[in-house]
């Protein structure tokens, strides 16, 4: 049970719910249950409203690729029903309460989201409790639940598809780098041999008291401390599957591949794709920043100066073991090649000249201003705290605009002369054939017919 002085400080801090309880939003009342589950609360001035996360410690890294939509199959059925009126009596449920709830499944947890009114936070958290824990894994239900997935994965490439060597379904170039490099799976696998027993042992090994973290912001109740103690209290801890290995990156790709993305088209996909290293104690807000910089930098040479792309891109991505860095554009057919020339002699320049300090200095600010309002209201908050639970320790989260006013233009420079000396991988994707070869083809296709059509007829000429 919590001890009296801690119940009295966090009924304190829920009653002292106001612009400065909230303008600190790196403090929050976090404390573990004696279960283990971890309690993360945050009283704003955002009257009427609570913003709800619970992040169970499962995801598709824990699966191998066979396995990997087991915890995708096993969210969706949590929202299947709870008796006999089903998903519809369920969310009719939530619905009086005047909530909205959702769930995602990501490579390393499961989180259930809600958005509530603040005077029936413990009913919806009750019935979220009913549908994780009460939820029948009957085979209907499993059926039901497969076909959605199947339809929110796509269906497996055709044929034509196939031969064309259109990839796996989507149109990431880093993804489809990480499956030859053996980081992610080549295709979803049917689920057809995820059954009960299966789900259940999920449930009963990872849905487990010291592998969640309940994560509440807004108008929190004041009653909310004996509520927690009493229903998440309740809930039973338990001993944990050990966390699978993620693989390694094989280092065998194609150092140049052309994906085909369809038949006919005038545009085409270009990717320069770059194994990203580790940097040291400011890795993070290193790449973000320079990653910044290179946003800008490509943007005034492909679209303000030369009119090549009107919005290109410079993403970070994480697959397994591995992570990638990569400027992405989608140009004209016939531009392709003026353009991988010119994004690598951007890049060959600015490893040679450096980066422009002022230029830093101007998107540093930027990114601190932008951490200020991008986490602006409950819903923001809580979705923050959920993406940031691995910088939480003892009641507050670290401060990433610390570790961005500690880069200097120098370690910018640096680590983009190391990210150029990794692995590069060019992706380009574009239709098969363009306009002109369509028609092309069309008429050589004509010439065969009427080629063949006039054999035909001088042999029927020829015949007696």
């Amino acid at each position: 049970m919590l001890s009296t002085g801690r119940t009295l400080t966090l009924l304190l801090s829920l009653l002292l719910c106001s612009s400065i309880l909230a303008a600190d939003r790196f403090k929050v009342e976090g404390y573990p249950l004696d279960n283990g589950l971890q309690l993360i609360l945050k009283p704003s001035s955002e009257r009427g409203h609570v913003s709800i996360r619970l992040v169970v410690g499962v995801g598709f890294d824990q699966f191998d690729c066979r396995h990997k939509e087991l915890p995708h199959l096993l969210e969706h059925l949590l929202f299947s029903g709870i008796d006999d009126s089903g998903e519809a009596g369920l969310e009719a449920r939530m619905q009086a309460l005047g909530g909205d709830w959702n769930a995602y499944t990501r490579d390393s947890d499961t989180t259930f989201v809600l958005e509530v009114p603040a005077a029936n936070q413990r009913a919806a958290l009750d019935l979220l409790l009913a549908a994780i824990f009460n939820t029948e894994l009957n085979q209907a239900r499993i059926e039901a639940a497969r076909r959605v997935i199947g339809h929110e994965n796509g269906e497996h490439p055709a044929a034509w598809q196939r031969l064309l060597d259109v990839a796996s379904g989507n149109d990431d170039a880093s993804e489809q780098l990480a499956v030859e490099l053996g980081l992610a799976c080549a295709t979803p696998h049917s689920l057809d041999h995820l059954e009960a027993e299966a789900l259940e042992r999920l449930r009963s090994e990872w849905y487990v008291a010291n592998n969640m973290t309940l994560i509440m912001v807004g108008d929190l109740d004041r009653r909310l401390p004996a509520y927690l103690e009493r229903r998440f209290g309740e809930l039973p801890p338990g001993p944990m599957p050990e966390l699978r290995e993620l693989p390694e990156s094989t280092g065998k790709a194609e150092p140049e591949r052309t994906l085909r993305n369809g038949l006919v088209g005038e545009t085409a996909k270009v990717h320069l794709i770059f194994a990203e290293p580790w940097v040291g104690e400011l890795d993070h807000g290193t790449w973000q920043l320079l990653r910044d910089y290179l946003q800008w930098a490509v943007y005034r040479e492909l679209r303000l100066e030369h009119g090549l792309a009107y919005g290109p891109s410079v993403e970070r991505s994480g697959y397994a073991s591995a992570s990638f860095f990569s400027i992405n554009a989608e140009v004209a057919r016939g531009d392709v090649d003026e353009t991988l020339q010119r994004l690598r002699a951007l890049l060959q320049g600015l490893a040679r000249d450096g980066l422009d300090a002022d230029t830093v200095e101007r998107l540093r600010n930027v990114a601190l201003a932008r951490q200020n309002w991008t986490v602006q209201g409950n819903t923001a908050l809580a979705d923050y705290y959920w993406s940031s639970l691995g910088d939480y320790e003892d009641g507050r989260f670290a401060d990433p605009a610390k570790q961005l006013r500690q880069i200097h233009t120098a370690q910018l420079d640096a680590a983009l002369n190391l990210l150029l000396k990794q692995p590069t991988y060019q992706r380009v994707e574009k239709p098969l054939l363009g306009t002109h070869g369509l028609i092309a083809c069309a008429v050589g296709f004509a010439l065969l017919v009427l080629l063949a059509i006039g054999g035909l007829v001088g042999l029927l000429r020829r015949r007696p």
